[in-house]
């Protein structure tokens, strides 16, 4: 987007361009850095700058006094290539899926891009390139809300064919909104791991000085390498840069809109840590890798809904939730429950072949509807309790055994079957995320 009259007049006069240096004098103080572009939510009348320090600085147009062109950048950027691999590393395959962690400083502009190509992802952090061979490959360049369950299946396919290919780990890095979903569901799609499947995020971008971006990416691809059969999440263990925390990809879920240290282990520990020294501590149970080879079930049944309770929830927006699924999971109160006059509707649906499961809202517990009497009547109802699963696992491993029976016996039997370590059997006090 193009400067605004009242900027370009003041910039024309010192012949700055965007991603130009320029040191700006306003109101007797100076100030240098890079002239980024303008885009929609600037004000008309505001030059932004972004400073040494990675953060951005808006100038009123009417305090500016002179503006001087400092540096120029260079015209073009110069092409790099992954470099050749080396017998003395590893060899991790890194799957781009898009997301903050995905995006790079374009220093031409000063503005953050996603990266497009699989050298501009290796080169967001070039530090990678001392932990290991990098194989890697842009998948997706989107945001995270905007995948899909066909893209989770193909993720799945990727992954299994660069473990079959030779690749020591996979990494993922992902947007961090529905990173748990992805998680939960390459965690049901893939079996016989011969390595581990890290999925990796950022809260904040790489021209923030509190980017996590690349201690996040360096402890993933660190994680990729250990004696490890799962899927798995690392992200920030603290909000500094102290340790990484290693979760099972079905029991992580982002619990937090901004902190770094937004993801926790609900209803279980975390797996382990990785440590900046690049020490991998597994502190709890995990499967090793499989001798393989590396098996993919993505079978999915799309037509499976997840829906809140809420109390005065209508009934007339229960049954349209209901009619055309083949399943369905409610996030009710508590141990469990829904309003009384609601249990017909679940009662008629899973008469007509509806998979209902009661997962809990408060994320954390066991759901138990075997204590009151809501939760008896909704048991007779034919509702299926979803453990200790979040709704989020619980509305993936239902698109999940979907995928494979309809038979409503069948269902409850596999819901209520630990696949992925997606059921705890045991909740004590370590296990509740603070």
């Amino acid at each position: 987007m193009d400067y605004p009259p009242r900027i370009r007049a003041v910039l024309d006069r010192s012949k700055a361009t965007q991603g130009d240096v320029v040191v700006v004098q306003a109101k007797g103080e100076r100030y240098e850095g890079t002239l980024m572009p303008h885009h929609g939510f600037s004000g008309e009348d505001i030059l932004t700058l972004k400073l040494p320090n990675g953060y951005n600085i808006g100038i009123a147009v009417g305090d500016i006094e002179s503006v001087e062109v400092a540096a120029k950048p260079p015209a073009t950027r110069a092409e790099r290539h992954l470099p050749a691999p080396t017998k003395d590393k590893p060899t991790v395959a890194v799957l781009g899926t898009g997301g903050t962690i995905a995006s790079y400083v374009d220093y031409r502009t000063g503005a953050v891009h996603p990266a497009v190509t699989a050298e501009e992802l290796v080169f967001s952090v070039p530090e990678l390139l001392e932990v290991c061979n990098v194989r890697a490959r842009v998948i997706y360049s989107i945001y995270s809300e905007n995948l899909k369950p066909e893209n989770w299946q193909r993720l799945a396919r990727e992954a299994a064919k660069e473990l079959e290919s030779g690749a020591a780990g996979v990494v993922i890095p992902h947007g961090t909104d529905t990173l748990h979903f992805t998680t939960a569901a390459l965690s049901f799609m893939l079996r016989d791991l011969t390595a581990p499947v890290v999925v990796v995020g950022a809260q904040r971008s790489s021209d923030r000085p509190s980017s996590d971006a690349a201690t996040n990416l360096l402890g993933a691809a660190r994680v990729a390498t250990a004696d490890l059969g799962e899927v798995v999440a690392v992200m920030h263990g603290e909000t500094s840069d102290s340790f990484g925390t290693i979760h099972r990809g079905t029991k992580v879920r982002k619990m937090h809109s901004s902190r770094r240290d937004a993801f926790r282990s609900l209803n279980a520990t975390p797996l382990g840590r990785v440590h900046p020294d690049g020490r991998v501590e597994l502190t709890e149970r995990v499967l090793p890798r499989s001798k393989g080879p590396t098996k993919v079930d993505d079978a999915l049944d799309l037509k499976v809904a997840l829906t809140y309770f809420y109390p005065g929830q209508r009934s007339s927006e229960l049954e349209t939730t209901l009619a055309g699924v083949h399943g369905a999971v409610i996030a009710g109160t508590g141990l469990g429950h829904v309003s009384h006059d609601l249990i017909p509707i679940l009662h008629r649906a899973v008469r007509d072949g509806v998979a209902v499961v009661m997962a809990t809202q408060t994320l954390q517990g066991r759901v138990n509807m075997r204590v009151y009497d809501t939760g008896r009547d909704l048991m007779k109802a034919g509702v299926i309790g979803a453990e200790d699963m979040t709704p989020e696992t619980a509305y993936v491993k239902l698109m999940w055994v979907l995928g494979h029976t309809r038979e409503p016996p069948e269902v409850a039997r596999a819901m209520a079957t630990n696949v992925a370590g997606e059921i705890n059997p045991r909740i004590g006090l370590d296990e509740f995320a603070e």
